[in-house]
């Protein structure tokens, strides 16, 4: 139960600071910033950090486990980013 509630915490805050309008006053235009994997990776080294004051999951905090949970945070994030959007399911049609 924690990795999903890890990844689906680490994917709405990665949707947040990627897409979300409260960040676009102060979202630099680097394409780091527009990446879901990049932003992903960070956002999981982030909770992996705050994670001794959050009660949602419980992860050691050291070096190789930030390193991990930002991968696991990267890859959900991203294939997540792509798999939804505003309108849900996205569909391509060709």
């Amino acid at each position: 139960m924690n990795l999903i509630y890890f990844v689906l915490v680490a994917y709405g805050m990665t949707q947040i600071v990627v897409f979300g309008s409260i960040f676009n006053k102060i979202r630099p235009d680097y394409k780091f910033f527009h990446c879901p994997m990049c932003i992903g990776f960070w956002i999981g080294v982030f909770l992996c950090l705050i994670n001794p004051f959050c009660t949602l999951f419980n992860f050691d905090v050291n070096v190789v486990n930030c390193f991990c949970l930002g991968c696991l945070s990267s890859g959900t994030s991203y294939v997540l980013c792509n798999v939804f959007d505003d309108n849900g399911f996205k569909i391509e049609r060709r």
